[in-house]
């Protein structure tokens, strides 16, 4: 299996000495077994596990781990394999509010009562290396590896009320996604992936427009 570091370091972390690791469940292979819940690690896309979950969850208690970097650090080798890599620390910050740009593959999920998911923010280390027939990407710099340095703060959602708790107390209603994300400070479109997960799963409801945008108000989940 060629497991990735930061999905391996995740998995050594989470899991606690009296767990299981790669279990086999209903022809799925499991990361971790705690008991009777099956958790996955997923580092990547959402879309790549939706069919496993959606088999799992109806007749298992299932949780997706997904990590978020707050502070990265990104390490460049050297083209030519001998100089010293080159560190620099990036000015991106993610946020648990970023988990929605991958929640949009199964945003009704979270109302499944088989179903939770757990945002773990972390630091990481991102290894890049130059691969010249890939110039018209990053000027030709991939992403090698991801290393786990540490997490910092853990976000457990087991119903969609718990996410709805993201959306600001003071947030009047009702608003729009340019208002959401102004009061998150957020870009336009991660606050409309926000709105429309939310309203997948019952916990905002359109309430007419204002121009060409829709307008929402929160719903009792």
């Amino acid at each position: 299996m060629s497991e990735k570091p930061l999905h391996a370091a995740l998995k050594e972390w989470y899991a606690g000495p009296e767990d299981q690791l790669e279990v086999s469940v209903d022809g799925f292979i499991i990361d971790i077994l705690q008991g009777d819940l099956l958790v996955e690690i997923q580092a990547r896309s959402f879309s790549a596990i939706k069919n496993k979950l959606a088999a799992l969850t109806g007749s298992h208690p299932v949780r997706l781990v997904y990590p978020i970097a707050v502070e990265k650090w990104l390490v460049k080798l050297a083209k030519d394999g001998r100089a010293q890599p080159t560190r620099r620390k990036s000015p991106k910050r993610g946020a648990v509010e970023h988990l929605f740009a991958e929640l949009v593959s199964f945003p009704g999920l979270l109302a499944h009562p088989n179903f939770s998911l757990e945002v773990l923010l972390i630091q990481e280390e991102e290894l890049r290396r130059h691969d010249s027939r890939r110039a018209w990407r990053r000027r030709g710099w991939v992403t090698q590896e991801r290393r786990l340095l540490a997490v910092v703060e853990r976000h457990l959602f087991e119903t969609p009320a718990d996410l709805a708790a993201l959306l600001p107390p003071a947030l009047v209603e009702p608003f729009t996604t340019a208002d959401l994300a102004a009061a998150l400070s957020i870009r336009r479109r991660l606050a409309q992936q926000m709105a429309y997960c939310l309203r997948e799963m019952g916990a905002l409801r359109p309430e007419g427009k204002r121009g060409n945008a829709i307008l929402y108000s929160r719903a009792a989940v």
